[in-house]
């Protein structure tokens, strides 16, 4: 049975204020129980409630509807040619090492990169459930009514904003400063974009979790794990490449679900 249909009927708006409800009780928690890394706080957590949020409104639509939701976020078919997983994969790593790269050229004090291979499957691993739990709401429910209505930067940038500002509470909680959080919020609505660009143009929502996960990936390899990141730098880097998605030659519009 077709999904789409039904994907035209649903309510972004509704999802992410359920999302936004059934985050609430993890910020509490974050701001009683601290971390649970020394960058990640316990609110962080929330990363289940998007897909928590999906599950609870497509099952109006009827018996099946929640496996039909879930096996297009792992339905790795999906996807018309296998490049796509690699493209997903390589663009939010290259925005890293970008990043990195535009960090050294200003002059910043950086230690090398010292990426142990051990570490990158179970981080892979983690970020990737991460993800998967996100995109079931983000891509597979939301997209898809928004983009049927608003073009692909349009959608982005709705869907990017309301991502980043969900995320306030954690990067607070984390201990940023307000101009952290601001490059990070201009490069999380960036990538959204390159997101939406990606499930877009031929990729499934197994990429859209491809290209989730590899962003967060990229960011834990960034030296000291983490702690010389610059996200207003990432950012920049970030939408540059979003900019540049978005200008090249449309090609042939994903299958619908």
């Amino acid at each position: 049975m077709s999904e789409w249909p039904q994907a035209l009927g649903r309510s972004p708006a509704r999802l992410i204020v359920l999302t936004f409800a059934l985050s609430v009780p993890f910020w509490l928690a974050g701001s009683v129980l601290g971390r649970l890394s020394q960058n990640l706080p316990v609110s962080a957590l929330m990363a289940c409630c998007p897909v928590l949020a999906a599950m609870t409104l497509v099952r109006r639509e009827g018996r099946g509807a929640v496996a039909r939701l879930l096996r297009r976020v792992a339905d790795w078919r999906a996807a018309p040619h296998p490049g796509w997983y690699a493209l997903a994969l390589v663009l939010p790593l290259g925005v890293m090492a970008a990043s990195y790269a535009v960090m050294v050229l200003l002059g910043r004090s950086l230690p090398e990169p010292r990426i142990a291979p051990i570490e990158v499957p179970p981080l892979f691993a983690v970020f990737l459930l991460a993800a998967a739990c996100e995109e079931a709401g983000w891509t597979a429910y939301a997209t898809d009514p928004l983009r049927a209505r608003r073009s692909v930067p349009v959608t982005g940038l709705i869907l990017g904003a309301t991502w980043a500002v969900w995320h306030l509470v954690p990067y607070a909680q984390a201990g940023h400063a307000p101009s952290w959080i601001a490059g990070q919020c201009l490069f999380t609505v960036a990538l959204r974009v390159v997101i939406v660009w990606v499930y877009e143009r031929g990729a499934s929502v197994l990429a859209a979790v491809v290209c989730h996960a590899s962003s967060n990936v990229g960011w834990s390899l960034f030296p000291g794990h983490g702690s010389h990141y610059d996200p207003a730098v990432a950012g920049g880097v970030a939408t540059a490449v979003a900019l540049l998605l978005l200008a090249a030659r449309r090609g042939p519009s994903r299958p619908r679900p």
